[in-house]
Order: structure tokens, then sequence, then C-alpha cells
């Protein structure tokens, strides 16, 4: 594809929706960090048919492109009553030396079909929260995951950061471990709203924190910010978002809370009337977008900002943007190796899912078995979907003579449904069709998830199950 073609909300400040628009588009959609999105996966794909794809990544031997690695470090020190996250409260330690155990357990079974040494290009660290492992053990799983893979020069690696469990000296312990990446989960600096969610922390120990991995060299700083949490309303979120322009992190993620107390038990904990209602939510979306876009960010797509100096921004510019479990990236799409209880992997044509609950995972483990326990083998209509979505999620373009000839369809008529329901996306203004290709425009690239949604197969049946598009 043409890495130009896809000028909307790259090379200027786009413009922000008007609210009424926002308003239409706030229903359910998948994010898109995978087609067919997880809640496809199914029980018959388990631990046999995920060593059959590792073995076979291993026969393509050093043509295999190098790796992504996720490990997942389920543990948190207190509960954040929002956090919809795969996580266990607790404040006993020795869990996670007990954890680390098992992880190199995992990665013994991983590494027998894949082969020692495999070249990795990214590592991302997340939970729960990474930093309830203390630093020697922190150092322990870096020193396991060094000796079982090879570590590409100059790549990425990131850690989630739990604010209120780090301080300047174990940022510098992250630092001397190889991580060049942090993200500091922040969610709102108000400090009724940090009470009504159950996680307190002084926008004063946040800004030091920042001055400490600036000063320390950390290559690219992300915070996380929510939207509709309770006690927020319009002017506590503007001061919130004053407060993060004047700290200026090179990444912005700004999520919408999703209030599914029915899934997630830590909710119930949450009043439902006193979170903000759906026009105050949209007009605070409305309130961010602008005020990030006017400091200088670069709107990436879904929830994402970057200065423009970012290599997400510069990614975004030159068409090289690519999205996984992790979100936007800037790697080449490839394999990614997952790690930990409940982690999601994806190799070759497959995605795949270890058990959920600790305890099912460490049975498997101590059974020597591969902790995989539900996954998918992508059929190639999955697999033609995937590649229309995703050139629509990362370079909001889709080229129909490219997709029609790498799956020789005639593309038009293969989706002859699917450009039948464009046409209101088109009166909108937030698509433009050609005989050639679909162009996702300015306004279009801020909902762009339900652009995706029109050549989504699966979605309809499940969208209460997933977060709200703006």
């Amino acid at each position: 594809m043409n890495a130009h073609a896809f000028v909307p909300a790259c090379d200027r400040s786009p413009a922000v929706l008007p609210v009424e628009l926002l308003r239409q588009f706030d229903v359910p959609g998948p994010r898109y960090t995978s087609y067919p999105t997880a809640d496809r996966f199914v029980d018959a794909f388990g631990a046999d048919e995920y060593a059959r794809a590792l073995s076979m990544r291993r026969l393509a031997g050093a043509g295999a492109p190098a790796l992504s690695l996720y490990v997942h470090i389920p543990f948190c020190e207190s509960l954040c009553y929002y956090c919809a996250c795969n996580k266990i409260v607790t404040r006993h330690r020795e869990r996670g030396r007990q954890y680390l155990a098992y992880l190199a357990r995992e990665i013994e079974l991983q590494v027998a079909q894949l082969g020692r040494g495999a070249a990795v290009a990214q590592l991302h660290l997340g939970g729960g929260s990474p930093t309830f492992l203390d630093d020697a053990e922190l150092g322990e799983l870096m020193a396991l995951l060094h000796r079982s893979f090879s570590f590409v020069p100059g790549g990425e690696r990131s850690i989630e950061i739990d604010p209120r469990t780090v301080d300047a000296q174990r940022l510098a312990h992250l630092a001397a471990l190889g991580f060049n990446r942090l993200s500091f989960g922040v969610q709102d600096f108000d400090p009724a709203v940090q009470q009504a969610v159950h996680r307190i922390q002084p926008a004063s120990q946040v800004f030091a924190l920042m001055d400490a991995a600036r000063a320390l060299g950390f290559e690219s700083i992300n915070v996380d910010l929510i939207y509709g949490l309770p006690q927020q309303n319009e002017a506590s979120f503007a001061r919130t978002l004053a407060q993060l322009r004047a700290l200026r992190p090179d990444r912005v993620a700004l999520y919408a809370y999703a209030h599914l107390p029915e899934r997630f038990k830590p909710q119930r904990r949450i009043a439902a009337d006193a979170l903000p209602d759906a026009a105050t939510r949209v007009r605070m979306l409305a309130a961010a977008i602008g005020q990030l876009t006017e400091a200088g960010y670069v709107y990436i797509g879904m929830d994402h900002f970057a200065l423009p100096d970012d290599p997400l921004a510069i990614a975004k510019r030159e068409g090289r943007l690519h999205r996984d479990f992790q979100g936007y990236g800037v790697r080449p799409e490839g394999d990614l190796v997952a790690l930990g209880v409940s982690a999601i992997g994806r190799v070759g044509a497959t995605y795949s899912q270890n058990a959920k609950t600790l305890e099912d995972y460490y049975d498997l483990l101590d059974q020597g078995r591969l902790p995989v326990v539900r996954g998918l083998a992508l059929s190639r209509d999955d697999l033609l979907r995937r590649t229309v979505i995703m050139a629509l999620m990362c370079r909001g373009r889709i080229e129909f003579d490219a997709i029609g000839e790498a799956y020789a369809i005639d593309f038009r008529r293969h989706f002859a449904t699917e450009f039948a329901a464009l046409g209101p996306l088109v009166a909108q203004g937030l698509v433009r069709l050609s005989d050639h290709d679909l162009t996702v425009t300015e306004q279009g690239w801020f909902l762009v998830r339900a652009v995706a949604m029109v050549f989504d197969r699966y979605c309809s049946a499940n969208r209460a199950r997933f977060s709200r598009v703006v």
C-alpha cells in the first residue's frame, strides 16, 4: 500500500467531532487488538494445537521475523474498583516468587517447541501490576528471558507501572534491567475520583516519577487516563487534562470506562448513579480530544495520542502502524508469544489463551503441559477480514485491488453486503469511496472502530461484551 495515501489525522491536528456525532456512535464495539476477537476463541483449540503452531514457526528458521513477548503478572496490592483486568489482589509477597517459578516452567515448555534463542524484538510486561514483583524477582525474570530468547539490539522493552509501587530508585533498577519504555497508570488526578475508584495517588507523586524517568533516559513514557469514572464531571476532568498537559508524557492512552458489574465483580462497588451520564461522558471525550490536539499531540487512532516526534506518531505519518494485543505499535505484524496466567498470544494463523485462574495454570504446568486452554485457528475468511480490518485500524484505507489479488476475490462483489452498510457512513462524511479504495476521513478516524465493525462478521451477536466506541 502507498504509505502516504492516508493523510487525514496524520500531518495536522484533526478537527474535533461534533458532540452529536460522538453521541450517535456511543455504542459497544470491539477494540480490534485482534480479529476475530477473543470472544470467538474455542476450547477445541488447546495445548496440542498451540505446540504445532510453535513447531511450524521453528521450521521457518532464521526466515521468521523476530518475536514479540508478553508476560502477564497478575498481582496487585490493592483493588481498583473500575478494573476489568485479570488480576489477583494480595499482600502476600511470596506469591510473586511462586508465580515466577511457574513462569520458568512455562518458558521451558515454550522453548522446547520453539527452539532456544528465538529472536525477540519487543517485550512487554503487563498485569495486574508487574511492579508487584520486587527488584530481585524482576531481575530473575529478565535473566530467565535472556537465557531462553535472543533479544534484538535496540528493541522495545516496556513495562506497566503502578505509580504507588515505585520510586526513583526502582525506576533506575528497571532502566538497568534494559527497560526503555514505561506506562504509568494514572486514570485521573482528581482526589474525589481517586477515592471513588479506590486508587489514591497524589499528582505530585506522578510528576516526581516522570521527572525521574526522564532523567534516567527512558525513550518513551505513556500515561493512561480513563473518562466516565464515578464522581467525574466536565470541570474535574478539565483539571485532570490541564495537569496532563503540564506533565506532557510522550504518549497518552485515553480509555472509556465500561461499567459491566455483571461481568467484573470489583465494579459492583461503584454505584451507577455516581457515573457521569452518556451526554457528559461524550462531552468529556470531545474536550479531551480538543485539549490534546491543541497541546500538539497527534491522534494515532482509537484512544491513543503521541507527541509528533514519538516513534508512534512517526509510524502513523509513514503508514507503518500495526496493531496487536498490546494496542498500536511500530513493529511489522508478527508472532506474539504470551506467557503467564490468562495471557493471549498469536503464532502463525492461530490465537491462543492460557488458563485464566492460577489454580488451573499451575495444575497444567505441574502436569508438564503447556497451559493453553482455548484459542482459534483462523479460517481463510478470518484472515481476509483481519487484513481488511487492520488496514482500516492502522492506515485508514483499503485498496480493493491489492486485497482482491492477494485473496483471489473480486473485492466489491465479495463484500457487497458490507458496501451497502457503508452508505450511512459515507453520507455522514466518515468514509470516502472510490472505484479503487475506501478512505477513512479526518472525522471518521475518531470513529474508526465503527467503520471496522462493518466488515466484522461476528460482532453483531456479542456487542454487549465490548466497551463503547466512544
